[in-house]
């Protein structure tokens, strides 16, 4: 192992579960060491689906009180989390539960929103996908039930949790970047389209960018977890610290961050503002170092996990391992659905969903758990590579071979098919790609690495074993 001073915490929350995991940067290499595991579980209230912020919140200082316990040389602390979900904050108190992005509030302020704001002007400014829940839709659903005039700041999660550990109000850059806010050619919030939105500018904290040291422990929660630690802005958008650990050696690649969502695209150096973009609904989401996400969202393994979901509901359990093998094995052919279709947003009985699109276009349903496992999987791997290609379309980026990284590079199924699909070499891992990211910036800003994105990346591919997919001789299917 190396030496206690190389260690960093990292606190990465995801859509189902947080991590809190200690990083290492020595010799060109970087390992991961797990201190905490904990569940992400939403709760439905009268008003909605909301996160329990306040239990992950005692969970992360669980876990960085562990982590400090197993090494007291910890350099820092770095969060990320999901996109675009935000709490309202007066005075530094939070103004109720934080609303989950799958509730469906912001169903009225969509059309509000594109009243004021066209859906292509709105694109021309934040080069941003639409999504119903994006935090534009969000902030306007808080201002039509009279929150947000009651508010003095917004703090989207990880700004949020790092506020709550350090008392310091900002914006990491990343994740503000999905707020349909914030102008991708200058970085800095659109205050014009702000007031042309009708909401209030004096919520919009500071921005930051990532590598940038956010502030100390405060003194109540350095007692709590043992010690002072400064914390530090990683790319708190998930997927952005997910983008920096794609152990990429050359720039003609696109990437799949896999996990709830599938983030597939490509990396670009200045924005896409393009009609044809906005049409193919790709968006262009900040990175570490200024650089660009050109990316659209997929479903993702939300699919699947929602599938696994159900099926439990009867009590019993399912062995995700097992079922992966047993689709394999499938040999007969299934149909493909288009895992883009916003009918599989919201939670509920994904297998009844996924069978009332398939027979809503004349398509045969698979039977048996193993079959209908097997054409989520297909049907990812087609819409993957179908959204591929059209990244390489749009930004006319050369891409020669495709990095999946995130949970979904364990599904070594997924990872063939969407070889086969691609008609491109796979190349699956780090799975923890998010932690690594995270790590990554911050061992950076702590002296502990150097360079530029494409140093961080050769330390992770010096570091993961990445397993390749070759993509055997098969006719892609169409949707």
């Amino acid at each position: 192992m190396a030496p206690s001073s190389a260690a960093v915490a990292a606190v990465d929350l995801g859509a189902t579960s947080g991590r809190v995991i200690l990083g290492r940067v020595a010799d060109g290499r970087v390992q991961l060491d797990h201190v905490a595991r904990f569940p992400n579980t939403p709760v439905r209230t009268l008003d909605g689906l909301h996160w329990n912020i306040l239990e992950l919140y005692r969970r992360v200082v669980a876990g960085l009180t562990d982590a400090v316990r197993a090494e007291p040389a910890i350099a820092s602390v770095g969060i990320d989390s999901w996109a675009v979900d935000y709490a309202l904050v007066r005075d530094g108190r939070m103004l109720g539960t934080p609303y989950h992005y799958r509730d469906a509030r912001t169903e009225a302020a969509v059309p509000i929103v594109h009243d004021r704001v066209d859906a292509a002007a709105l694109h021309a400014r934040t080069g941003l996908q639409h999504l119903p829940f994006t935090t534009v839709f969000q902030l306007t659903a808080d201002a039509l039930a009279g929150t947000l005039a009651l508010a003095d700041r917004f703090l989207l999660i990880p700004d949020l949790i790092g506020y709550w550990l350090t008392g310091v109000p900002v914006a990491e850059r990343t994740n503000a970047s999905t707020t349909a806010l914030l102008d991708p050619r200058t970085r800095e919030w659109d205050l014009d389209l702000v007031r042309d939105l009708g909401l209030p500018t004096h919520v919009f904290p500071s921005l930051v960018d990532a590598g940038t040291t956010i502030g100390a422990l405060t003194p109540a929660s350095a007692l709590e977890i043992g010690r002072t630690l400064d914390v530090v802005a990683v790319g708190s958008h998930d997927t952005a610290s997910a983008v920096v650990a794609i152990p990429a050696a050359d720039e003609n690649f696109a990437y799949i961050s896999c996990g709830t969502w599938g983030l597939v695209g490509v990396e670009v150096d200045a924005p896409i503002l393009t009609e044809a973009g906005r049409l193919a609904n790709f968006t262009n989401e900040g990175g570490v170092d200024g650089r660009i996400r050109y990316l659209h969202n997929v479903m993702g393994l939300w699919l699947l996990s929602e599938s696994v979901r159900e099926w439990e509901c009867d009590g019993s359990t399912i062995d995700l391992p097992g079922l992966l093998a047993a689709a394999a094995a499938v040999t007969d052919a299934v149909p493909v659905f288009d895992a883009d279709d916003p009918a599989f947003l919201a939670p509920g009985d994904m297998p009844a969903r996924i069978a009332a699109w398939l027979t809503e276009r004349g398509l045969r349903v698979p039977e048996g758990r193993a079959a209908l496992t097997r054409c989520i999987v297909e049907s990812l791997a087609t819409t993957f590579a179908r959204t591929v290609e059209t990244a390489a379309e749009l930004s006319r980026v050369r891409v020669d071979v495709v990095h999946l990284v995130g949970g979904g590079a364990l599904n070594g199924l997924l990872c063939q098919l969407t070889a086969d699909r691609t008609g491109r070499p796979v190349l699956a891992g780090p799975a923890e790609a998010t932690a690594v990211g995270n790590v990554l910036v911050q061992a950076r800003a702590a002296g502990l690495a150097t360079g530029d994105l494409e140093a961080l990346r050769a330390i992770v591919a010096a570091s993961a074993g990445i397993r390749r997919y070759e993509p055997r001789v098969q006719r892609p299917t169409e949707l």
